[in-house]
């Protein structure tokens, strides 16, 4: 296969130039240790398939109150920020950039999975009561009724966000992708399903909107603004996330205010492959024209389709997810035509190097 391809050319992502348009997706793999500190082999894994032009982390914890899930990474004290430093080197060496995805699960937690002092927080006190959440050595657990935060604790998880933000630098990597997608604190908060305040911070679509852009000002003036992506899902359905009258206008006002603070890019996940409803085209271009920046797309892409929507220009950079698990030099192989491996599903989130840095390259 030539290299006539648009997934091959490099592409400028503001001040951060990229080798190629293809992008890691953040992938959560669950093989930090039990109090979020990333380990060794997660250095080894990013350098695998440090192909790809940008790579972004799995959801990282930017707060003692938000790792939601078991052995996920924090980078919210210093043991974890230096711990994730041979993971930024690792990718460096290969010419490749790095993200990191902070996530703040909110309620989507279970208070097993946090470190001691760590409180299930959401906009609302309304549990996610269809989810249940695995636990290390006690299985799947229903979630508890969060706290509602107060606007105390709103500027609280601000400020963490935003020293996540700097720990992040002065861990090696190249910026931030907020986690605005999945039904995780940020569409918490744009979501009516999980929002029933009636302060400042819910009920119209410029309150319920207000957290995420006060957070992205906010970290984009700590670091700089090239140096903040954000990760959004409408139409999704993960996490009891549900349709509303207003999504459209939420989404399309809050792709403007973005543009505005002049965040680096959008990233839309669209989950249709993995069953969920569709992002519809239609919504994709009014938040791409609203926005006016750079734009990934994600959501079940191959090479083909990939080239296709870049082609089309429904994005500027394609994110590829469960196809860089088992193929760590899947650039290499769409370069040559080769077969794509499938991954295994049972290894995804599973402790230890299996289904992991084990998956072989075409070099064996």
């Amino acid at each position: 296969m030539s290299n006539d391809h648009k997934l091959f050319e490099p592409f400028n992502l503001n001040a951060i130039h990229l080798k190629n348009r293809a992008v890691l997706a953040p992938l959560t793999r669950s093989r930090a240790t039990q109090d979020h500190i990333p380990t060794d082999i997660m250095a080894t894994y990013y350098q695998q398939r440090a192909g790809a032009g940008l790579i972004i982390t799995e959801g990282t914890s930017p707060s003692i109150n938000g790792a939601g899930y078991a052995r996920i990474p924090g980078i919210y004290n210093e043991t974890q920020t230096e711990a994730w430093k041979p993971v930024t080197k690792a990718v460096r060496e290969h010419d490749a950039k790095i993200f990191i995805q902070l996530m703040h699960t909110g309620r989507i937690t279970h208070p097993a999975n946090l470190e001691k002092g760590g409180i299930v927080l959401s906009p609302s006190p309304i549990a996610a009561s269809n989810t249940k959440m695995y636990v290390d050595g006690q299985g799947e657990l229903e979630l508890p009724v969060p706290r509602e935060m107060t606007q105390e604790d709103i500027q609280t998880a601000i400020s963490e966000f935003v020293k996540a933000s700097e720990n992040a630098i002065v861990a090696g990597f190249d910026g931030v992708e907020l986690h605005g997608a999945n039904g995780y604190l940020l569409e918490q908060f744009l979501n009516p399903a999980g929002n029933k305040r009636t302060d400042s911070y819910g009920g119209s679509t410029e309150n319920r909107t207000r957290f995420v852009i006060e957070l992205a000002e906010k970290v984009a003036s700590a670091i700089g603004k090239e140096k903040v992506g954000i990760r959004l899902s409408p139409h999704g359905a993960f996490n009891e996330i549900v349709p509303f009258d207003e999504e459209k206008e939420t989404f399309v006002y809050l792709a403007k205010k973005l543009g505005e603070i002049g965040v680096t890019y959008i990233h839309l996940v669209d989950h249709s492959s993995m069953g969920t409803p569709p992002l519809p085209k239609g919504l994709k271009e009014s938040i791409r024209g609203s926005f006016g920046g750079t734009i990934i797309i994600s959501g079940g892409y191959d090479f083909e389709r990939a080239e296709q929507d870049l082609e089309e220009g429904l994005g500027h950079l394609v994110a590829f997810g469960r196809p860089f698990i088992s193929n760590p030099d899947l650039l290499k192989r769409f370069k040559l035509g080769a077969e794509i491996t499938s991954p295994d599903p049972s290894t995804f989130y599973s402790p230890g190097e299996k289904g992991y840095i084990d998956y072989p390259t075409l070099e064996g």
